[in-house]
């Protein structure tokens, strides 16, 4: 993490420090009061109903080693400890994180997408940890505030950043590329989140093609070369290689599926580099080429990505697969969900094994006026896929259950998640596999733990 004396702050930023303190240092950084322990730079935001400024007394008692402080707001009480004058807390975050950044001079890997964001991070990180250090994005701090938190993690020795970049409306993307000047660049896909702001699947791919704008001159751009709406964006490229991922003949790398098993694919690259990924779900195949083709340019070869890669595990919630003793799986997909990926998920229990296959599935946020039509879509998916029970939960996913209501033996939609895990507890048969997704706010992890602590 961040470890600098505040001298070099000073120089890195605009701000003003009592010259008394300069020759002190801060390790670390956090914009949580609570957080503080001895030497961290604590950075106050003003919020709608809470304004962080007023716990900066308590943070200096607590240790920390500096304070950000707006100028236009005046101290709670008076302190003692050092104080770094700025105009704007959230600026200032960036600006320092910013020139540490280049202060450490990593190779930046930035990833962007509607879908799939953690997983390729997941896959990157598994392919180049065993050669480099490596310090990646930790859950969902990809936005204005948490990539800048992202970066004063970084040790001082840390040869690669893998930050991942998320955004809900435009010029967001292109705000954190500049920030972050990338080396390599990349989208894994374009779907349907954001559609409330953004308007169509042009906006979104609009909005995430700003990835570009802030990458080095001589950086690699990697995309879904499957996704036609991105191919204007990577016509007007000049100075950036640009490298296609997907299953066209087309395409840079072509990914070519060979064999999927209950724990995971077999997959081929351009017909010849053969792989295991122990990871359930036919489109994580592309996720996982781009994570070969950043080994690639990061000079590994063949035998040590295919090793790396099939050591993979990735952050909890993303197709994390739980056995119980009765022979059940239920899959853990909950940490977010899109039309896109909620269809990816229902392939992957169609191409499994199981004596019963059940859905559970929620709400499917921010689709805005195409809402329903996308629930719906969602629900009309389960055609000749096998499916037996259909549960919904959420005001938004009613339509999947409309929608799906001629294609699977049992469907029912619920409005409290207690008569959803009861109903669960009815009908689950040994041998099943239970898929539980939706959106983040939908919280159904809690289902999941309910039918594993059965």
């Amino acid at each position: 993490m961040i470890e600098v004396s505040l001298r070099q702050v000073q120089d890195w930023i605009d701000c003003e420090i009592d010259s008394a303190y300069l020759d002190r240092s801060i390790k670390g950084a956090t914009i949580d009061s609570r957080e503080v322990e001895q030497g961290t730079l604590f950075i106050p935001f003003k919020g709608e109903n809470v304004d962080g400024h007023r716990f900066v007394p308590q943070a200096l008692k607590d240790g920390a080693g500096a304070c950000f402080h707006q100028k236009d707001t005046a101290l709670a009480e008076e302190v003692d400890g050092p104080i770094i004058w700025v105009e704007d807390t959230l600026q200032a975050l960036q600006q320092l994180a910013q020139a540490y950044l280049r202060h450490v001079d990593p190779k930046v890997i930035a990833v962007t997408g509607s879908n799939g964001k953690t997983t390729t991070k997941d896959m990157i990180e598994s392919v180049l940890a065993p050669e480099f250090k490596v310090k990646k994005t930790q859950g969902n701090y990809n936005n204005e505030i948490g990539m800048p938190l992202t970066i004063l993690e970084l040790d001082q020795d840390t040869e690669v950043s893998i930050l991942e970049m998320g955004m809900s409306g435009y010029h967001e993307i292109e705000a954190l590329s500049q920030l972050a000047q990338p080396d390599i660049g990349v989208i894994t896909n374009i779907g349907e989140s954001h559609m409330q702001d953004l308007g169509s699947r042009e906006g979104i791919a609009q909005a995430k093609s700003e990835i570009v704008l802030g990458m080095k001159d001589d950086g690699l751009f990697i995309y879904d070369g499957d996704e036609p709406l991105l191919k204007p964006h990577v016509q007007k490229l000049q100075q950036l290689e640009s490298l296609s991922i997907g299953l066209s003949d087309e395409c840079d790398y072509v990914c070519q599926l060979n064999d999927v098993e209950a724990t995971g694919i077999h997959f081929t690259i351009n017909g010849s580099e053969a792989y295991d990924l122990p990871i359930l779900g036919t489109h994580n195949m592309k996720n996982a080429a781009i994570a070969i083709a950043v080994g690639h340019a990061m000079n590994l070869n063949y035998e040590t990505i295919q090793r790396n890669l099939s050591q993979v595990q990735l952050t909890a919630m993303r197709m994390e697969q739980h056995k119980k003793a009765d022979g059940t799986v239920v899959i853990n997909d909950a940490y977010n969900a899109s039309p896109t990926s909620m269809r990816a998920a229902i392939d992957t229990v169609a191409d499994m094994d199981g004596k019963q296959k059940i859905l559970v599935l929620g709400d499917m946020l921010e689709l805005g006026e195409m809402s329903e039509v996308m629930h719906a879509s969602v629900g009309e998916h389960t055609y000749r896929k096998g499916i037996d029970v259909v549960y919904t939960l959420g005001a938004e996913s009613q339509a999947i259950a409309k929608a799906s209501t001629s294609y699977v033996k049992t469907n029912r939609h619920f409005d409290d998640k207690s008569e959803l895990i009861d109903a669960l507890r009815e009908i689950i048969q040994p041998g099943a596999i239970v898929l539980v997704k939706g959106s983040r706010g939908m919280k159904l992890e809690e289902v999941v733990n309910a039918l594993l602590e059965d």
